[in-house]
């Protein structure tokens, strides 16, 4: 068991995914079983190996101030869209320091991402490429660094207490999250919106992901290219989007009667040093991640009511993946989701879209399906969730939701059913 920590708590949620373009419609989308796949009608697209995507279901741009969004890049346009809806969700009025809202100096942000602003990168290569270098923007290494959400975003609500920025490919958003979590039990701050962005449809990626043999080629059919699981699986759908969570210190949030989903009660993490791109075949690393977050948070395997997995859809991702759910948790007795199948892969943001999925499954006690899940591999003997979406157990008390990326990464975040404390008000 862990040393005690003041608890952590989810007050906000925010999504703008290729299934909507709030957390609400996400979550309702992914419900109704949804696929956000589609192909891809973009000129460049045409002699793609792969020309299916799952584009984000509402453009950032025309939602941000013209000039901001001249001099962001997309992945950033993402984050920002999500901040203004977590932060308002969470019940803030204004930029920290303000009235209605927290103190700037113990307000942080953490957004990570896989890749960065390539969209920004190409476009100005291509210009140097030319020659044209005059139309290359003043603003084109500040937008296409990694750390360029996370700073947007620490501008945006004035947080001053840190702006960080984990890379750790598709675990970013989730390794963004429990840096937050790490903040907020160090005494460094009291609010921390933490997740992950990313937006790399472009040219370069796909075909880069393509030769690597990570990408559906299901070109003719996309609603039913993700296939976690499943014995036909060949890849994942490339998304784009962001997904960010306000944490909370306990006190700080039951100080303000703020509404909460859930607790973030603890994280781990792991890496498989095994090889640049797949996971250890045993999926040892893994494992230790899941065990890892059961200890940090002071759980049982038999607490765990329902996991939201990394589920790529690869056929080796997948089955080390399994290998090391039954191993962590044991035998049957938590509903399985994949998000992915449904709304592609989001890269940096895939483990922060889970994370917010994950949390609304304890918080409505429901566990998505997975779509396109017709004839489940052997090798991945887990309680999938298939068909309609699953009620949680009575006496579900917490949910997993893991993300690897990589270079081995592996990071597990533990979700508990909030407990207010007498008098608090709870969830909703």
């Amino acid at each position: 068991m862990s040393a005690p920590h003041d608890d952590v708590v989810i007050t906000g949620l925010a999504a703008t995914s290729p299934l909507g373009g709030t957390a609400r419609s996400t979550w309702q989308a992914l419900l109704a079983r949804a696929s956000a796949a589609v192909p891809l009608t973009e000129a460049w697209a045409a002699d793609l190996p792969v020309r299916i995507a799952a584009p984000a279901a509402v453009e950032p741009g025309p939602l941000l101030d013209r000039i901001q969004a001249r001099r962001t890049d997309r992945a950033a346009q993402f984050a920002l869209v999500a901040l203004r809806e977590a932060w308002a969700d969470a019940g803030f009025t204004g930029t920290a320091g303000a009235p209605g809202a927290p103190v700037a100096e113990r307000v942080a942000v953490v957004v990570g991402s896989g890749i960065g602003g390539l969209g920004t990168l190409l476009p100005a290569h291509d210009l140097i490429r030319a020659g044209d270098t005059r139309r290359v923007s003043p603003y084109t290494l500040p937008m296409l660094m990694t750390n360029a959400a996370a700073a947007q975003c620490a501008l945006e609500v004035n947080a001053t207490a840190a702006a960080q920025a984990p890379a750790t490919a598709c675990a970013a958003g989730a390794d963004a999250i429990a840096t937050g979590l790490d903040l907020i039990r160090a005494g460094r701050a009291d609010v921390v919106v933490a997740g992950g962005t990313e937006a790399v449809i472009n040219p370069m990626a796909i075909t880069a992901f393509a030769a690597m043999k990570a990408l559906s080629r299901s070109n003719d059919t996309p609603a039913c290219a993700s296939r976690p699981f499943d014995k036909k699986r060949d890849g994942f759908v490339l998304g784009e989007g962001a997904a960010l969570l306000v944490l909370e210190s306990g006190r700080h949030a039951r100080a303000r009667g703020a509404r909460v989903y859930a607790e973030l009660a603890g994280a781990g993490r792991s890496t498989d040093a095994h090889h640049m791109t797949r996971p250890h075949p045993s999926g040892t690393g893994m494992t230790h991640a899941i065990e890892r977050a059961l200890t940090d948070a002071g759980l049982a395997a038999g607490d765990i009511g329902h996991v939201s997995a990394h589920a790529s859809a690869t056929p080796a991702g997948d089955a080390a993946e399994a290998r090391a759910i039954r191993s962590a948790l044991g035998g049957p007795g938590r509903a399985v989701s994949a998000v992915k199948a449904s709304a592609g892969h989001l890269i940096g943001a895939s483990g922060a879209l889970a994370a917010v999925t994950t949390v609304l499954a304890l918080h409505h006690r429901v566990a998505p399906s997975i779509v396109n899940l017709e004839d489940p591999d052997d090798a991945c003997d887990l309680d999938l969730v298939r068909g309609e979406p699953r009620p949680l157990p009575a006496g579900s008390l917490a949910a997993l939701s893991h993300s690897a990326g990589f270079g081995g990464h592996n990071t597990v975040l533990a979700f508990r059913n909030h407990r207010p404390a007498p008098g608090v008000v709870g969830t909703e």
